[in-house]
């Protein structure tokens, strides 16, 4: 059986209000990978810090250049056409306050939305964005997909956008 190892990581105690995102966090790779493990290597491993927005903002302004918080940042460790023999897939950030905020001002359920970025910020590391329409139809079909198998709302529907 195929396995992907994430590690993840609390570095905020805020996240402390949200007992269960490691694991929330751990089946929705496990879904993605189980889609998607045909695009990188068997026990690769990536990391997921669960941060603040103080934290997630001096992240997003030094490697970025925006200084405001978002809700997820990822930064892949190699180039797409690599993904396939990395070891490592690279890190996601994830900032509560932005989550929370976001869940209450688009009505979605805090773990839904969360999952979402979870799912999102996985799909970066794999090399996929929505710079570009084309692109970012590909990545959002392939996020609503993925979330259905969770029995998550297309987080879409409403217009309202993760970044």
């Amino acid at each position: 059986m195929n396995t992907l190892y994430p590690d993840i990581e609390q570095e905020s105690p805020l996240w402390d209000a949200f007992p269960d995102a490691e694991a929330i966090a751990e089946r929705a790779l496990q879904i993605a990978f189980n889609k998607l493990s045909d695009q990188f290597r068997d026990g690769a491993e990536l990391s997921i810090l669960l941060s603040d927005d103080e934290h997630i903002r001096s992240v997003n302004q030094e490697w970025r250049g925006l200084d405001k918080p978002t809700n997820v940042l990822s930064f892949p460790a190699v180039e797409p056409h690599k993904i396939a023999t990395a070891p490592f897939l690279g890190d996601i950030i994830i900032g509560y306050e932005t989550v929370k905020r976001e869940a209450m001002s688009e009505h979605k359920d805090f773990a839904d939305h969360f999952t979402h970025l979870v799912i999102h910020g996985f799909l970066h590391l794999l090399g996929y964005d929505h710079i570009e329409d084309a692109h970012a139809e590909k990545m959002e079909s392939l996020e609503i997909e993925l979330l259905a198998e969770l029995n998550i709302p297309n987080p879409y529907q409403d217009g309202s956008l993760t970044e």
